[in-house]
């Protein structure tokens, strides 16, 4: 679970492709309860990911660095920033620690920040709530992984453009959870990372 720069950038590549095929169904899942726009603002925000990452980051650091404003720069929404904010706090543990269970845990820390959501409230918190322990733990699966996605169908939103929707919300899983479910499934697929 010690991350490098050529780990952490395999991830990433292997995270732009799931966002990359799965743009339209990301996109569709926002519809309902959103704008429409997650699988494309995600998609463009990945690319300009790989991208940047092309160019050899030095370090972790630097590297988190990179992802992290790449995707405030380019993802519309409040996607742009969660993630970002995901890992800048990465970026920032980064330097004490290259443990994946830390630093994992520093972001979602951020993302709770930075949105104000806690689990139950419909959000990638969800996913990462219950994901960052299995990581830690060793006990991450794709079974998990899918669960804790598909958690949010029955929950009712409270935070974000979903909330407006109050008890309608319900009946949809979360678009920012689903895309959280491809980070984590890219994590397990990444060779070296867990």
């Amino acid at each position: 679970m010690t991350l490098t720069v050529d780990t952490l950038t395999s991830w990433m590549n292997n995270f732009a492709n799931k966002i990359e095929e799965n743009a339209q169904h990301l996109s569709d899942l926002d519809t309902p309860i959103g704008d429409g726009d997650h699988g494309f603002n995600m998609s463009r925000g990945m690319k300009a990911v790989k991208e940047k990452l092309a160019t050899k980051p030095v370090d972790v650091t630097s590297a988190f660095k990179t992802i992290a404003m790449a995707l405030i720069s380019t993802v519309g929404g409040a996607s742009g920033p969660l993630y970002g904010t995901a890992f800048l706090e990465m970026a920032k543990k980064s330097t004490t620690t290259n443990d994946l269970g830390e630093l994992l845990d520093a972001a979602l820390a951020g993302i709770e920040k930075r949105g104000g959501a806690k689990p139950g409230d419909k959000t990638m918190v969800d996913v990462w709530a219950k994901l960052v322990p299995d990581v830690k733990n060793g006990t991450l699966t794709e079974d998990k992984i899918h669960e804790a996605v598909v958690a949010t169908k029955d929950m009712v939103a409270k935070k974000g453009r979903a909330s407006y929707l109050g008890e309608r919300s319900k009946e949809h899983v979360d678009p920012g959870s689903e895309s959280s479910g491809y980070l984590f499934e890219a994590m397990l697929e990444t060779e070296g990372l867990l």
